[in-house]
């Protein structure tokens, strides 16, 4: 059975769900935005999540599944202009929790779950290589932590919630949806209208 290219996630259903932010008034306190911005990150874990599970069903051999990741991070992860500023931040604390939900994934995809470690321990040797500036050391942390994830342990996401805001709290906020989304890795509804 062939998967046409693009079938997982494609350039134009990125674009809806940027188009909507862009027509919506966002107010990140207020819930109908906070949720907007939640289903479009969870929407693309969702896609991450269906390819990981082809690669693991052998649907998808090794390169197929790198080269269907490569190209949806390449659409998800370009920049994104916004006149309004406070969206631009927006959109970009989104990619910045999907980077590591690709990262988790091609880690998974190439070599397996962490072979030691919990993934609290991950998220909290992260949260101290953040506070010592080593952003390469906690990003590799997170991304062990998602590749046990997608393994199937549980991430607590009240761990999230004592962590300093900044880069770590925003990968593991993308672990997290990656986590909803191998669980249920059904389509977000676009319109629940």
């Amino acid at each position: 059975m062939s998967n046409e290219p693009g079938e997982y996630y494609t350039d134009e259903r990125w674009q809806n769900w940027i188009g909507r932010l862009r027509e919506e008034e966002i107010d990140p306190e207020e819930e109908d935005s906070a949720r907007l911005l939640l289903n479009l990150q969870d929407d693309t874990a969702i896609a991450v999540a269906k390819i990981i599970t082809d690669f693991d069903d052998g649907v998808l051999d090794e390169e197929r599944a790198l080269g269907e990741l490569e190209d949806m991070q390449e659409v998800v992860l370009s920049e994104v202009e916004f006149d309004n500023e406070e969206k631009g931040m927006l959109i970009d604390g989104v990619q910045t929790s999907l980077m590591c939900v690709f990262y988790a994934a091609e880690e998974f995809v190439v070599g397996g779950p962490a072979d030691e470690g919990s993934i609290d321990e991950y998220i909290e040797a992260a949260a101290e290589a953040e506070a010592n500036e080593d952003l390469d050391a906690a990003l590799g942390y997170c991304v062990q932590a998602g590749t046990l994830v997608i393994d199937g342990a549980e991430l607590d996401i009240g761990m999230a919630d004592d962590l300093e805001f900044g880069l770590v709290a925003e990968w593991v906020n993308g672990i997290d949806s990656l986590q909803t989304a191998m669980r249920d890795p059904e389509v977000v509804e676009e319109d629940d209208e």
